[in-house]
């Protein structure tokens, strides 16, 4: 996510923090040490009071990390693989490639909001525990907010929309109950879109009828939407590429560069002659060996062109989209997510043999299109 930096690790994945989380902070240790204790439990100084807001606040962020944590987990543990987690203001997201099984996607969607419940169960019992001891009111008004907060935020993520939670057990439910997964998927965009739009009314309504926080649910109902949409259209291209292999899809032969050239030969024997973007690699052996991309060699200074090889500035085979030529495209495009994205370099056998660009991609969408329409006639 862009505005993000990577802050250590959690269950072997890249943990990241948006900038979004320290104002999060502020603003819930604000709410609890100057509006919520001090009305429960008058008396104490403000210092009492702005302590126990940050050690709420930082432990309602440290639940966040769980929540995530819990799908991040259970992903890894039924092969799936997770790229980061990142922590925002809406809570987080861990961003990974698609469940195999109906199973595994009810698995890694439902740990979520189970981790909240639990979490928000058990602070609310210590809570409670702690509130017959005269000396605890404090520590045990703070568990009982990080208790109901975590009970609405597990709740919350439970509404049928995607991306919440729910919305992805939807899909899940509707997956195993149809065997078919895309159109399981465009059937909880389509709820999201709805859902989002039923957020965004009942946010506006509330800030008309003077409820300030109503904005924020807007907010969160405008999210909703806008990811909702965006997984419709995915869902759309999976049901438009279906049964397709790779090999359908690419073009080929590809126009190629040799690896060992200079940035300026390269330049002037390649880049200027070429109409692409991006051009793929061979070494000494002909075998694939990374992409280069003409705006990173446009921006090299002059004076070093002649000196750097192309091989030194360009993206290595390693962080390229690969996909062998009877793969489905479905499969391919899937991994895009978690590399540099199109074009995908297709390699069979150690030697490049064509190529999927987004024009390759797009031509297949239209043809899709075409052939409903003439189906309809």
């Amino acid at each position: 996510m862009n505005g993000s930096v990577r802050i250590g690790h959690v269950v072997g994945v890249p943990l990241r923090m948006h900038w979004s989380v320290p104002l999060l902070v502020v603003l819930f240790a604000y709410g609890l040490g100057r509006q919520t204790l001090p009305v429960i439990t008058p008396g104490r100084s403000t210092v009492v009071y702005a302590l126990a807001g940050v050690v709420g606040a930082a432990l309602l962020t440290g639940s966040l990390l769980l929540h995530e944590t819990a799908h991040a987990a259970i992903a890894r543990r039924k092969q799936i693989s997770v790229e980061d987690v990142t922590l925002w203001a809406l809570g987080g997201i861990t961003r990974m490639g698609r469940p195999q099984t109906a199973a595994a996607a009810f698995a890694v969607a439902v740990s979520g909001p189970l981790t909240s419940l639990l979490i928000g169960g058990v602070a609310l019992g210590a809570g409670f525990g702690l509130s017959q001891l005269s000396l605890w009111e404090v520590p045990a008004v703070v568990l009982v907010w990080l208790g109901w907060a975590n009970v609405i935020l597990g709740v919350f993520n439970l509404l049928p929309a995607v991306p919440l939670d729910g919305g992805r057990v939807v899909q899940a439910l509707l997956w195993w109950r149809t065997g078919d997964r895309d159109r399981a998927d465009l059937v909880a965009s389509r709820g999201g879109q709805v859902m989002g739009a039923l957020l965004v009314a009942v946010g506006w309504v509330s800030v008309l009828r003077g409820m300030p926080s109503g904005l924020w649910l807007a907010f969160i109902g405008l999210f909703v939407m806008v990811v909702a949409g965006s997984e419709r259209r995915r869902a759309t291209l999976q049901s438009a590429l279906h049964g397709i292999r790779v090999v359908d899809a690419m073009s080929s032969p590809v126009e190629t560069g040799a690896d060992w050239l200079t940035v300026q030969r390269f330049i002037e024997e390649v880049a200027v002659h070429t109409g692409h973007s991006a051009v793929p690699l061979l070494d000494f052996e002909g075998r694939p060996s990374g992409m280069a991309q003409l705006r990173r060699l446009a921006a090299i200074p002059v004076a070093q062109r002649a000196e750097l090889r192309v091989r030194d500035v360009a993206t290595p085979l390693s962080h390229c989209a690969v996909a062998a030529p009877d793969e489905l495209l479905t499969e391919a495009l899937e991994k895009l997510s978690l590399r540099a994205g199109l074009p995908i370099l297709v390699v069979d056998a150690g030697h490049l043999v064509g190529i999927v660009t987004a024009k390759d991609v797009s031509r297949l969408m239209q043809r899709h299109t075409l052939s409903g329409r003439a189906g309809a006639g």
